[in-house]
């Protein structure tokens, strides 16, 4: 059984790293959330770190560990890797100190983050693509920094790092007008709820942490139930500042001594609450960004009448992205669905199917056919949205009885992933 033997930060550290950070990072507001308050019967605050200058919590470590540098580690570079956040802090820092750093990436990193990156770093940074997760950029950037000697600045497992993220902490405490229950944290490799636990089991003992992964990067999740850091095979990269195979280690350790709880949240469920974000509160985040506020569902009855504070950790969102994320969240709803059709080769059968299979509010969203001139019948892959949960059922069965239904996709991964 592993045992936790990693003190906690101490809190005279953070509070120095709060007088560097200060230079680069802005305190972000602590906002009450009338929408979130009135659904889930509790005062929700949200922490927005979104309003940074580089618009995600990162800078406030990569700022505080770069300002430690010597003069020697100064001259000879710095090196890091990230899904895109962390890079954009770096490479701020980096501007700011006029010191050269090295910025591997994974080569899927949304093009709006490598673009600030390429803008915050100017002729500071030099960017490479590399790999197809942030665990394949992070084993380039050690090879690089075992050839050239350059300083790594890690994202997430370095306490110079983690008291930088602390920061946050100090001002949510600060900001705060009643006592905090519970604080809800997105956890990726582990850098920033390290921070918070430091400051808060210190300064506000009472308060429960909760953490929060997408479900396809369960890597602190998988480390906790087996009780030892272990390396996933897969992940699912949509999170991308989240989405890490290993976990750090003052994360896991940290975790495994004081977290209350660790959930897991559904892409799509993610995807639902940053349009909701930008419908209703006329925020921008990024899927990151949206994890804390996506788990109150899952907290909805233990968290009735109390103060929550959830982490906004970042908002750097890609606007091209917007219709996958549209349809994640359709999918997660149970408002969209894909069959396989199969159409009666002959004049006529897509008006039927049109006027005869689909509903008064049924919506045809893919349409994907190929005529095969030596068959009766030519499969197509349709994609269909729906009004309500209810119409779905009601589909299925005018298909079937009319001879259209071939197969249904949304519970076949292995093919359903070629659609989104």
């Amino acid at each position: 059984m592993h045992r936790v033997v990693r003190p906690l930060l101490n809190l005279s550290t953070i509070e120095s790293a709060a007088k560097r950070v200060g230079q680069a990072a802005v305190p972000t507001p602590l906002e009450h959330n009338k929408r979130l308050s009135d659904l889930y019967d509790a005062t929700i605050l949200v922490k927005r770190e979104d309003l940074q200058p580089v618009r995600s919590f990162k800078i406030r470590g990569a700022y505080n560990k770069i300002s430690l540098l010597d003069k020697a580690a100064r001259e000879k570079g710095v090196v890091c890797s990230s899904a895109g956040n962390h890079a954009q802090g770096v490479a701020y820092a980096c501007s700011h100190h006029d010191i050269h750093g090295t910025i591997f990436m994974p080569s899927p990193t949304p093009q709006q983050k490598v673009s600030q990156v390429a803008m915050f770093g100017g002729d500071k940074v030099t960017i490479k693509l590399v790999g197809d997760t942030y665990d394949d950029c992070y084993e380039a950037a050690m090879e690089y920094v075992a050839e050239t000697g350059k300083i790594f600045i890690h994202p997430f497992d370095d306490p110079d790092v983690i008291a930088g993220q602390a920061t946050m902490a100090l001002e949510i405490i600060a900001q705060a007008t009643e006592p905090i229950d519970y604080i809800i944290v997105p956890v990726g490799g582990g850098g920033l709820i390290s921070g918070i636990i430091s400051v808060f089991k210190q300064k506000s003992p009472q308060t429960k942490f909760i953490g929060i992964e997408p479900k396809g990067a369960p890597s602190m999740y998988q480390s906790l139930q087996q009780k030892k850091r272990i390396r996933l095979d897969s992940i699912d990269v949509f999170v991308d500042g989240a989405a890490v195979k290993t976990i750090g280690e003052y994360g896991f350790d940290y975790c495994t001594q004081y977290l209350e709880d660790l959930l897991l949240v559904d892409e799509g469920e993610i995807c639902q609450n940053i349009l909701n974000m930008y419908t209703y509160d006329a925020v921008v985040v990024e899927p990151a960004g949206a994890m804390s506020v996506s788990a109150l569902s899952q907290l909805s009855a233990e968290i009735k009448g109390k103060n929550v504070v959830c982490l906004v950790c970042g908002g750097n969102n890609d606007i091209t992205r917007m219709a996958e994320i549209k349809e994640r969240a359709l999918l997660f709803n149970k408002l969209l669905h894909y069959f396989v059709v199969r159409f009666p080769q002959r004049a006529g059968a897509l008006k039927e199917f049109v006027q005869n299979i689909l509903g008064p509010t049924d919506d045809i969203t893919f349409f994907e056919y190929s005529k095969k001139s030596s068959r009766s019948q030519g499969p197509a892959v349709v994609g269909i949205q729906i009004k309500s949960v209810d119409d779905f059922k009601p589909l299925l069965n005018r298909m079937k009885e009319k001879g259209f239904f071939g197969d249904y996709l949304n519970n076949k991964p292995d093919l359903f992933q070629f659609l989104i």
